[in-house]
């Protein structure tokens, strides 16, 4: 079936006026989006990791949230479009939200059809670069990490990973098929704050391993090496 709640996108609402009727909420139910609503704080990102939002509203537009911070967060853990809502036009505000990771902006006051356009215009941006990637992909590449959104791929399936675990495989993946030992990664991935136990490495690499590989036990991408250390297969 097609036109039904269930396959409409997932919007994230982010707002601090969450009052039934004057919340942004309301005006997307009536359009029949699914929308989860999180006030502008740690909820947000609460919400933002332990679902998968299509797109994210971020309404800045209430003088005591720190919009450029909570934008760099919901940034580090989605790649879903942002576009914020500001209640002032003042053009470093503009380009902050933007350098942060904010992909459009509205100004209070706006109109419904303005906000909806905005929305079709990246909800349509994002599918078009999904199938982009996917067409691209060659058959054997089940394993693929998009290094500029932090996303990580398995075969065709968007997996969340967290800043730290991206960290972690892209450091593998700067020289696929190479091992690197166990005190290697812990250098480059925390520097001179690595932790001196090699088993907080082994903890990352076991959760990793839940969210990439078919059978964790036996492992085909993010593999052991025998004398020590980890290698990552890409193929």
């Amino acid at each position: 079936m097609t036109g039904t709640l269930s396959v409409q996108p997932l919007i994230l609402v982010v707002e601090h006026d969450q009052q039934p009727g004057r919340s942004i909420v309301s005006t997307l139910a009536a359009q029949g989006f699914r929308t989860l609503q999180a006030p502008p704080r740690a909820a947000a990102l609460t919400r933002a990791v332990g679902h998968e939002p299509d797109l994210i509203l971020l309404d800045v537009s209430d003088g005591d949230v720190d919009g450029v911070g909570l934008t760099q967060r919901l940034r580090d853990w989605r790649s879903a479009p942002i576009i914020a809502i500001l209640s002032r036009s003042r053009e470093s505000e503009r380009a902050a939200i933007l350098d942060a990771g904010a992909n459009d902006y509205l100004i209070r006051p706006f109109a419904t059809a303005d906000l909806l356009a905005r929305m079709r215009v990246w909800l349509r941006e994002k599918a078009r670069m999904q199938a982009q990637r996917f067409s691209s992909e060659a058959p054997a590449e089940r394993l693929r990490i998009d290094r500029d959104r932090r996303t990580l791929y398995v075969d065709g399936r968007e997996v969340h990973i967290t800043p730290l675990e991206c960290k972690l495989l892209l450091i593998l993946a700067h020289s696929p098929g190479r091992s690197l030992t166990e005190e290697q990664i812990l250098t480059a991935v925390w520097g001179s704050k690595a932790p001196a136990r090699p088993q907080y490495l082994r903890a990352h690499v076991r959760q990793l391993r839940q969210k990439l590989e078919r059978d964790p036990a036996k492992p085909r991408y993010l593999v052991t090496e025998a004398g020590g250390g980890y290698r990552l297969k890409l193929g």
